[in-house]
């Protein structure tokens, strides 16, 4: 099974470490990062979608995607 996650927040060094702390478990970066502007925060907002495949896992609502 392919699991998919997309990853949001603060452009910041916490959302990299997030981001990269995703690749070290296996998790692959699919397409480009997206950038948003919050006009009321005043900050920038990263999202990255990722994937990983977990071959012998069917879908269940029990799974826990930051878990794998």
């Amino acid at each position: 099974m392919k699991l998919y996650r997309f990853l949001t927040g603060p452009d910041d060094a916490a959302f990299c470490k997030r981001v990269s702390d995703a690749i070290n478990k296996g998790w692959t970066l699919q397409g480009d990062p997206s950038l948003t502007y919050d006009p009321v925060k005043g900050t920038v907002i990263c999202g990255q979608a990722i994937t990983k495949e977990i071959p012998g896992v069917d879908w269940s609502d029990e799974i826990k995607l930051s878990d794998w």
